[in-house]
């Protein structure tokens, strides 16, 4: 048995649906599980929740929402995997620049010293951010790039998904981390000329500040701690910090990570159709993996 905390986000979710695919056992933990298959509840503010939840599981796929209670979400899913007698522990963090990565790496050490079978995932910034484009795209309007010709190694979610799994089906992955991204080095620029490509239609950026950047999220409701993360981490991509390569995904999945053109065909109709806009943080070095 596996639980998948997280497990309604954009990892978790498939995550869920790979153990699915493969017949395999899990729980699926979520605060609100009606009608989500395997569904169980769990808040990480309620012990008494995280415990039932791991009562009689083998494996556990940590995925805690980000933020500054990150460190005290992780520790307290891990208390109550030891408590439950769980073996393996793989856990979802952050690529080791910014300052999301500090909240995730007390979690990472409570893990390598509770005696788990254990495995951390470092994925760097996700190809499904772009999808908070998509209502701008629609209406023909240019693309805020706030980290100019900063690149990054953009990295398709179900690749991350995909190494989470080898990691919770097999031992082999135990005590390693590895630091995930894509095959090619891209910019906000770069994004949007593969775009452009995929949806046959011009899609243009326009050079904002990082401090406009800032305040816009900061208008449209997000807590000062999110943006302020996602400003740092920006100014970091701007200065070329997070233009990291590595052969992690190739050697977990014994074949080359997705290319962001491929996940942009892939998910086409998403820029085409979509009902509503995402308001999500975006998930780089400066901003929390979206559960």
């Amino acid at each position: 048995m596996i639980l998948v905390t997280g497990a309604t986000g954009t990892i978790g979710s498939h995550v869920v649906r790979l153990l699915a695919a493969r017949d395999v056992p899990f729980r699926a933990m979520t605060r609100h599980p009606s009608g989500v298959p395997g569904g169980i509840f769990g808040d990480f503010d309620d012990p008494a929740s995280l415990l039932a939840a791991a009562d009689g599981v083998e494996s556990l796929f940590l995925l805690t929402s980000g933020g500054s209670n990150t460190p005290a979400h992780d520790q307290a899913m891990l208390n109550a995997a030891k408590r439950s007698g769980v073996r393996k522990v793989v856990k979802l963090s952050v690529i080791d620049i910014g300052p999301v990565a500090d909240w995730h790496r007390r979690g990472e050490d409570a893990l390598r010293d509770g005696g788990f079978v254990w495995t951390v995932l470092r994925p760097t910034t996700f190809a499904s951010n772009t999808l908070q484009w998509a209502t701008l795209i629609r209406r023909g309007e240019p693309i805020p790039n706030p980290t100019g010709g900063g690149r990054q190694g953009i990295i398709d979610p179900r690749d991350i998904a995909e190494v989470a799994v080898e990691a919770l089906l097999t031992d082999e992955h135990h005590a390693r981390t590895y630091t995930l991204t894509g095959p090619e080095l891209l910019g906000v620029e770069d994004q949007a000329a593969v775009l452009s490509e995929v949806l046959a239609k011009p899609v243009s950026t326009v050079d904002i500040t990082i401090a406009d950047m800032r305040a816009n999220l900061i208008a449209s409701g997000w807590l000062d701690e999110y943006a302020d993360g996602v400003a740092t981490g920006s100014e970091l991509v701007l200065a070329g910090q997070n233009a990291i390569l590595t052969p992690d995904v190739s050697q977990v999945l014994h074949r080359a990570p997705r290319s962001f053109a491929t996940w942009a065909s892939d998910n086409r109709t998403a820029f085409t159709g979509w009902p509503r806009s995402i308001d999500t943080p975006p998930t780089h070095a400066a901003a929390q993996p979206k559960s």
